[in-house]
């Protein structure tokens, strides 16, 4: 996008009455926000239901004058702007309907063919939530994938810092303009987000992290992952309308379970509860849910032993296999007796140590 379209688009998203969503239908009769700009009075009555107020307030070109300021303020810092209809915009948010129609970013990202998972939780994380948290991270590192979550205090500069630490890319998204960092206290985490990673955020440089904006972040947090991670929650929090909304979207969740006595678990355990996340214990059921291919640490290949301790649930798995070549995981899991999430699990490890090899279709044969 030059610099021409950037700003006549600016000058739209800044158009009171015109949203993301009215902003896209808009663009797809026009062609281009320019001509939007141009087009007389009767042809934009033609596009559905956009209001008369909107209408005024593009053809007198109001918002010019803030698209000019913002425009000289991206220019000034180097920032990115992505658009929904470029290529470097992240493909998975492409495909929310109500996904920015503009979004600016400072750093080094690249979202796509890329795994991108989203990590949210209570800004009151427990030590439990702190270390699993942080020993997922470090079991997702063969996977490589984008850590995305909020810079918030709590549970998202757990999973951010977690990132940095295990040299995995990290994306916040912010609810506010890239002019300042909110809280105040995590500046001194901005220039290595920015080195293996970034910044990202659609709002404006004049804008401040008010409450509404926390709510409308969310859906960029949802919108960009294959999957969101609740590590801790109370019954009622800014996560959970993230995990909501990741749903909407048709994306995985996830939910670590707690003690029903913990006040911090009571909204996964309710996430699961009521069907809307699975549950999430180890790094395998991520990996299961999502039909991962698994590849070991170069340093740990898996090569078949001629001794390899099994344990009971092991041996069951193995004589069943015996009897049974090239079952799916499902048959195995309800003929050993043994829960699907915790076979799954059982069958990495197995696959691990070289005892079996997983096939299409989620289908398991002895190696």
């Amino acid at each position: 996008m030059n610099q021409s379209e950037l700003f006549y688009m600016l000058a739209l998203m800044r158009t009171d009455g015109i949203g993301d969503i009215s902003a896209k239908k808009l663009i797809a009769h026009f062609g281009a926000a320019e001509n939007i700009f141009k087009a007389p009075k009767r042809e934009l009555e033609k596009v559905f239901r956009v209001s008369q107020n909107a209408i005024d307030e593009i053809q007198n070109k109001k918002a010019f004058r803030a698209a000019e300021k913002e425009l000289e303020f991206l220019e000034k810092n180097n920032l990115t702007v992505y658009f929904y209809q470029d290529h470097n915009y992240p493909e998975k948010l492409k495909h929310c309907p109500d996904s920015p129609v503009l979004l600016f970013g400072s750093g080094n990202m690249n979202f796509n063919n890329m795994k991108v998972l989203s990590i949210v939780g209570t800004r009151n994380i427990t030590s439990y939530g702190t270390s699993f948290c942080k020993k997922l991270i470090e079991d997702l590192v063969v996977f490589n994938p984008i850590i995305v979550s909020g810079f918030a205090l709590g549970t998202d500069i757990c999973a951010h810092l977690s990132a940095l630490e295990n040299n995995l890319q990290t994306v916040a998204i912010l609810a506010h303009g890239l002019n300042q960092i909110y809280p105040k206290s995590h500046k001194k985490y901005i220039k290595q987000v920015e080195e293996n990673g970034g910044f990202l955020t659609e709002f404006w440089s004049d804008s401040y992290p008010d409450r509404e904006n926390f709510v409308r972040r969310n859906r960029i947090v949802a919108g960009l992952s294959d999957a969101t991670i609740v590590i801790e929650s109370a019954v009622k929090g800014g996560s959970l309308i993230t995990a909501n909304l990741a749903n909407d979207y048709n994306r995985e969740v996830f939910a670590v379970p707690g003690k029903v006595t913990d006040v911090y678990s009571q909204g996964c355990n309710n996430l699961i509860k009521t069907q809307r996340a699975n549950l999430l214990t180890s790094v395998e059921d991520l990996v299961y849910m999502l039909n991962w291919d698994m590849k070991p640490k170069p340093e740990k290949p898996a090569q078949k032993q001629l001794f390899v301790s099994l344990t009971d649930e092991q041996q069951t798995i193995y004589d069943y296999l015996l009897k049974n070549p090239r079952e799916q995981l499902d048959s195995i899991a309800r003929d050993c007796n043994v829960p699907i999430y915790k076979t799954a699990s059982i069958l990495l490890d197995m696959e691990l140590k070289g005892i079996v090899r997983p096939l299409p279709g989620k289908q398991f044969e002895l190696a």
